[in-house]
């Protein structure tokens, strides 16, 4: 679809080949802004830039990975601004739709550990974490995102996911010993 992508694409062509990305990119701005309003101001800057290259798209061999790197970019230079303001995140869905109250405790409780444990995580094995067990990206669309060769994806995976399980087990280990 996106290799035939004439010089005068239309606004119905951009729609059905571009904003198809919408959740992708905005789950990527939430991810690393923290933030559901900037996530999407950023998806809407990256649509506007998207839309005046159009005619340069053509040039891409995956306009999906520009749109994710572009994202990036973008959340990347708004963290730098001094004036920021960081939110902390929401609850999760599942929390909510727990009909056991202290399954629903249990769950939103993992969950949050979950979501700390990430943000604690250096910007990179975030990164590298979101792209790969959220979004479900493959190595070479990560490395073609993130401009990391595969060897360097794979370590800071296998490190995030390291750090992550090791502070879950530490709190419940630490939970049980309390009881």
């Amino acid at each position: 679809m996106l290799n035939r992508l004439a010089l005068e694409m239309t606004a119905e062509e951009f729609k059905h080949s571009i904003l198809v990305f919408k959740q992708k990119l905005y789950r990527l701005g939430l991810r690393l802004l923290n933030d559901e309003e900037e996530a999407a101001d950023v998806v809407q800057d990256v649509f506007v830039k998207l839309w005046n290259m159009r005619e340069q798209l053509i040039q891409y061999r995956s306009v999906e990975a520009l749109a994710m790197t572009m994202t990036r970019n973008v959340c990347l230079d708004r963290l730098k601004t001094p004036h920021r303001m960081v939110r902390l995140g929401h609850q999760s869905d599942l929390q909510q739709e727990a009909s056991n109250p202290e399954l629903a405790y249990e769950l939103g409780e993992t969950t949050a550990i979950i979501a700390d444990s990430i943000r604690l995580l250096p910007q990179q094995q975030q990164l590298v974490m979101h792209l790969r067990d959220v979004e479900h990206f493959e190595f070479e669309e990560i490395a073609s995102i993130t401009g990391m060769n595969l060897n360097h994806i794979r370590v800071n995976l296998s490190r995030a996911r390291k750090a992550v399980r090791e502070r879950l087990v530490k709190h419940h280990n630490y939970a049980y010993q309390g009881n």
